[in-house]
């Protein structure tokens, strides 16, 4: 074998080995290292992986190793969802300044929507969110 067909070699080998240490989420989102698991799996990430697996099985396998373990195959969770189902109720005075503060926890800014614009609709535990607001556009938003 020639030096320039072992360099090639050497090369290919090194570069497939540090792909495969690092999985795809890793690449791609490294602000989601850490953020918590338990939410919904990034379906981009988990099918790059998937290639990986399919393409090669242990850097596949690495691949999704390092993503779980570094949480960056989840979706992050700042936004609200239409998926999300209400645990509990609280009653809270309805105030510009209440609505601000909570949405600035949330969001990270104040709410761009003024309180005249908001109609209420009282939702109990385990309410399913996303079938309320289908309900709700179906209508044009009009109150029931």
């Amino acid at each position: 074998m020639d030096k320039h067909r072992r360099q090639l070699l050497a090369g290919g080998s090194a570069a497939l080995l540090a792909t495969s240490l690092t999985g795809c989420g890793t690449l791609l989102y490294p602000e989601r290292k850490g953020q918590g698991s338990g939410g919904r799996l990034d379906p981009s990430i988990v099918m790059l992986d998937g290639i990986g697996l399919l393409l090669f099985l242990v850097p596949g396998i690495i691949a999704f190793a390092v993503d779980f373990g570094n949480d960056t195959i989840y979706l992050p969770r700042s936004r609200a969802d239409a998926s999300d189902v209400i645990k509990e109720t609280k009653v809270a005075e309805l105030t510009k300044p209440e609505v601000d503060r909570i949405w600035r926890k949330t969001y990270g800014e104040d709410a761009p929507f003024e309180l005249s614009q908001v109609r209420r609709k009282y939702l109990h535990a385990g309410t399913d969110v996303a079938t309320e607001l289908s309900a709700s556009a179906q209508n044009n938003y009009a109150p029931a």
